[in-house]
């Protein structure tokens, strides 16, 4: 090293006097305008500049071979370690409930009372208005005396029939009389249970539609709504591709983003219908909601667990690189001494489904292998490397 430097100095000195020779000579050479002088110049120029690489050259080497304090690459490293790799689907639903329903009249015509109001909690069959009959309550009266009137006729013929007295079409007649006032009573009775709105589920009125004093028409006025919040699920749309790995009972992560709550779930329900025109099939995820919080229509993000891997080696995805043929591969380290210095060596890897930052390793590394991570884009295949893993 000692005689290594004044060389170089030395070196320099000359080719600094040199140059100043060399300028003078080429401004000669040049306003001589002789081509082939120029020419000829050049060419000296050029194979002393050729020369002079070489030298650098062998310098260059012989610094390496004397300097003992190599400039290694410093690396971090990881083992490949096998774990539990649950990969989950995500999508966006829509919470829903079965107990969500619009009540229309079955009867037309005055809506005289209601008995409700919005936020009242009500019970199954409970009365929750009434509408006017149009006089049907005086009809049944009238029809109730008529059958009582049949009713008792009947029963006087009966007696006599079963006395022998009197003919069997008296006795048939009177029998058929009572009946059909039976019917045509128990047919108005049936239509003045329409003129009561009862409540098919129990829930609490959410908004009443329709007021007191109102007419209404069967089957087309919307009266009030009532709503359930016991029974919720939330219903989303699945790819197809997924149809056997998305199957009833599968865990589900709910987050409700307005809520800012996330619960776990299952799917109760997988579609066996394909909609052709999206090429998708329904679930449905049933949703605990003991507190009430969660409302129908709700917006809500929905993470599936469509595939698990029990003994998955998972890696960064920020450390693979992929080479001109498309393939992809990791930089391992490879006989590690004591200093904790070793060699990088490029393996080809395989990789399978990735979750977040991580991606899975289908092929290429084993249990235990040392992954090169920081500075996994900066190293070459077959350099030398230290390890600096805290």
């Amino acid at each position: 090293m000692k005689n290594i430097y004044p060389i170089i100095l030395a070196a320099f000195l000359l080719a600094s006097c040199g140059g100043e020779k060399k300028k003078n000579t080429i401004e000669k050479v040049l306003e001589s305008n002789n081509l082939e002088t120029i020419r000829i110049k050049r060419g000296e120029i050029v194979a002393q500049q050729q020369e002079i690489a070489e030298q650098l050259k062998q310098l260059d080497s012989k610094i390496a071979k004397l300097d003992t304090t190599k400039k290694v690459p410093l690396i971090t490293t990881f083992k490949a370690k096998q774990t539990v790799f649950n990969h989950f689907l995500e999508l966006q639903g829509s919470v829903s409930t079965k107990n969500n329903l619009l009540i229309f009249p079955e009867y037309s015509g005055i809506l005289t009372r209601v008995y409700v109001k919005e936020g009242q909690k009500v019970s199954k069959g409970q009365i929750l208005a009434k509408i006017d009959d149009g006089g049907m309550s005086q009809q049944l009266a009238q029809a109730q005396i008529q059958a009582n009137l049949a009713k008792t006729t009947f029963e006087r013929q009966e007696r006599l029939w079963n006395q022998k007295i009197g003919s069997e079409i008296q006795y048939l007649q009177a029998k058929s009389s009572y009946e059909a006032q039976e019917q045509a009573v128990n047919q108005i009775q049936q239509q003045i249970k329409k003129t009561v709105v009862k409540a098919p589920f129990t829930g609490t009125i959410d908004d009443v539609i329709t007021d007191q004093g109102s007419v209404v028409a069967a089957g087309q006025s919307q009266l009030m709504r009532i709503v359930n919040l016991d029974n919720m699920y939330i219903e989303t749309d699945v790819p197809e591709r997924y149809i056997s790995n998305v199957t009833v009972n599968k865990n589900v992560e709910v987050e409700f983003p307005i809520l800012g709550k996330t619960l776990d779930a299952k799917i109760r329900q997988a579609g066996n219908f394909i909609n052709p025109a999206n090429r998708t099939f329904k679930v449905e995820v049933a949703v605990p909601n003991k507190d009430k919080t969660i409302k129908p229509n709700l917006t809500a993000k929905l993470k599936i667990n469509d595939y698990t891997n029990k003994e998955a080696l998972l890696i960064p995805q920020s450390i693979i690189s992929e080479n001109a043929e498309g393939k992809q591969y990791i930089y391992v380290v490879k006989d590690k001494n004591e200093n904790e210095e070793g060699v990088a060596e490029r393996v080809i890897i395989e990789t399978g489904k990735t979750q977040g930052d991580v991606i899975e390793v289908l092929k290429g590394i084993n249990d235990g292998a040392e992954i090169i991570q920081e500075g996994a884009r900066s190293v070459k295949n077959g350099q030398t490397v230290k390890v600096i893993n805290q």
